[in-house]
């Protein structure tokens, strides 16, 4: 028996980035299962709910919560991953096998873009993989954090003839590109500081919500105000989301 599933991209924060088809394919899900990561985060479960509430006109929709288990930090990063995307698949697997049948189908509701920088898909492949039920996915992309810090700056991700790089506070180092731009994502740290100070950023929190912050400037202008204004909203909200895009300058 087949399980028809729905990954559905939301957008960075903002119930106005869902598409036509992301709303039309909310419409069409039976169960939309919802991630609770704790009290700290509890706000983006509620934005979740929020969608749901807006958009979803069928009756009987019916909405799973579940607990997301924290990922151990404590070894090494890859393994951690690992560790932590097999417990998922295991809480996805009992999720699909229970509330769903080959005729009803389940939406996973994914921030901003299911392809960039998610793993709900890989661990829908672990679910499929482990062999006790069959998977029918289908993917509705989404605006990304990339995009919206692109507008919330107005300004153009790359440069004519120039390459753009997608990567990650923990690889920044090896991969800050000499020409073209670097976004960055998943920077627990402030990963560009240390880097030359002429180096132009275009930083973004909690981009598409109330809660927006941006800051745009020289490194060596703005940098220790985003470290501070990070830290600063870190402890406010108990989370935060950021992306920013780096340009070295031309001489």
């Amino acid at each position: 028996m087949q399980r028809n599933i729905l990954v559905i991209g939301i957008g960075a924060g903002n119930p106005e980035h869902m598409t036509v088809e992301a709303i039309k394919a909310l419409n069409r899900a039976d169960v939309v299962f919802i991630p609770e990561k704790g009290a700290e985060k509890e706000e983006l479960a509620a934005l979740r709910r929020g969608i749901c509430d807006r958009f979803i006109e069928r009756a009987g929709v019916h909405r799973v919560s579940f607990a997301v288990p924290q990922r151990d930090a404590s070894g090494g990063y890859r393994s951690g991953v690992e560790d932590w995307h097999e417990a998922i698949a295991g809480i996805y697997e009992a999720l699909i096998r229970d509330e769903l049948n080959e005729a009803r189908t389940g939406a996973f509701l994914v921030w901003g873009d299911p392809s960039l920088y998610d793993s709900t898909l890989r661990i829908l492949e672990r679910v499929e993989a482990r062999g006790a039920l069959r998977l029918a996915v289908e993917v509705i992309p989404g605006i990304t954090s990339i995009q919206a810090l692109a507008a919330s700056h107005r300004v153009v991700l790359n440069d004519i003839g120039k390459p753009v790089i997608i990567t990650t506070g923990r690889r920044l180092g090896e991969d800050f590109a000499g020409e073209g731009t670097t976004v960055v994502m998943l920077d627990g740290g402030t990963a560009f500081a240390g880097h030359d100070p002429d180096t132009h950023i275009w930083w973004g929190a909690y981009l598409g919500t109330p809660d927006e912050i941006v800051i745009a400037g020289r490194l060596a202008d703005v940098g220790e105000e985003i470290a501070r204004t990070k830290q600063a909203a870190r402890a406010r909200k108990g989370w935060i989301m950021d992306t920013y895009l780096l340009k070295k300058q031309e001489r």
